[in-house]
Formats: C-alpha cells, sequence, structure tokens
C-alpha cells in the first residue's frame, strides 16, 4: 500500500520558471529607474554656454576694476597721509627750534650791545678777543639752524620784515628805513622777529 505523505505533487515546470522571470523583470525595472538620468540647469547649447562664459566674465572684469579702483584710492590716500604726516614734524620741529632761537637772540643782542660800545683800553685786551669770540661762535651756530638777520638800514620799509616804531624827517629819506633799533631776524625765509626800526618821513 503507498503512503500518501510520499507521493508529492508535480511542480509544474512553467510555475516554476515564471515566478523568477517575473522576479527578474520587476528587479530590471527598478534597476532601470534608479539609473535613469537625471535633468540639470546646465544649458547644453553651446551659444547658450558661451553667453553664460561672456556675462560671468563680463562680471568678473567688473569686479576687478572696482578693486584696483578702491586699491589706488587706498595707495594715494596712504601716500597724502605720510607727505602730511611729515610734513607736520618737520613743522613741529621748526616751530620748537624757533622757540629756542627766540630766547637766545636777546642774548646776541647784549653780546651786539657790548661789541658797539666797548671802551678803547679794553678792546684791545686778550680778554676781550676772547669775549668776542663766544659772540662769534652764537652767531655761527645760529646761522647753522638757517637763522639770517634781516637787512634794514637803508631799505625800503616792509611792513613784512620792519616794525616801525618812530617816523622821523628825514630829507630825501621818504619811506627808507633810516636807523635800526633792534636787529630782526629770519628762520629759513620766515620772520621769526621782525626789525625794530626808525623811518624817514619827508
Amino acid at each position: 500500500m503507498v503512503n500518501q505523505e510520499d507521493v508529492k505533487p508535480e511542480m509544474n515546470v512553467e510555475q516554476t520558471t515564471a515566478a523568477p522571470a517575473e522576479s527578474a523583470t520587476a528587479g530590471d525595472q527598478a534597476i532601470a529607474t534608479d539609473a535613469a538620468p537625471t535633468t540639470t540647469d546646465t544649458p547644453t547649447d553651446p551659444a547658450a554656454v558661451i553667453a553664460d562664459l561672456q556675462q560671468r566674465l563680463a562680471q568678473a572684469e567688473a569686479q576687478a576694476a572696482e578693486y584696483k579702483d578702491q586699491w589706488m584710492r587706498a595707495v594715494a590716500d596712504y601716500r597724502n597721509f605720510k607727505r602730511r604726516t611729515e610734513t607736520e614734524r618737520a613743522e613741529l620741529i621748526r616751530n620748537a627750534g624757533a622757540a629756542i632761537i627766540l630766547k637766545l637772540l636777546p642774548v646776541l643782542d647784549d653780546f651786539e650791545r657790548a661789541i658797539a660800545n666797548v671802551p678803547p683800553e679794553i678792546a684791545e685786551t686778550p680778554w676781550w678777543q676772547g669775549t668776542q669770540l663766544i659772540a662769534h661762535k652764537l652767531r655761527t651756530m645760529l646761522e647753522s639752524e638757517g637763522v639770517k638777520p634781516i637787512e634794514a638800514l637803508g631799505q625800503d620799509f616792509d611792513p613784512n620784515l620792519h616794525e616801525a616804531v618812530i617816523y622821523e624827517d628825514a630829507e630825501g629819506q621818504e619811506g627808507k628805513v633810516i636807523a635800526e633799533l633792534q636787529r630782526g631776524y629770519l628762520l629759513h625765509d620766515r620772520v621769526i622777529r621782525p626789525s625794530m626800526v626808525k623811518v624817514g618821513r619827508g
């Protein structure tokens, strides 16, 4: 007697081979779907690509020109600042020197008055000659700093250089400096002390 459990139904060959085919077809479709190329916004037309590149180039050139202009302005501003700083420093040094020189000028005035009024018996002594040497050194030091005396006697009166203290009748000397009461000085062509003078009139 045959046991029914030992009898196995025969499988349909077509069913057996069809299932994998169907699954393979579905897999191929999934792979095909995944591998489908995606579309981008990049233009594929050569003329459009060239136009886009030209636009980008124009923007880059405009930006480069702007940066160059800003750089040139910055360089010009720096040069102006440096020049102005050097001018201000030189002016500060010059003014500081002028303040010291103005304090030394009265000492030079005293030497000049002493030399002009020295008695004859003292003028030939070695002591007086040494004193004159000191005055000479002081004048040389001031000249090395750019100090020059203002020419006044016999010159036309110039309010920029001279300070009129007295007007005195002097025939043929109208507007002329006929006496110098206190010598004036220039520092690098700039008046640091005007000459005090007597001016002729008539």
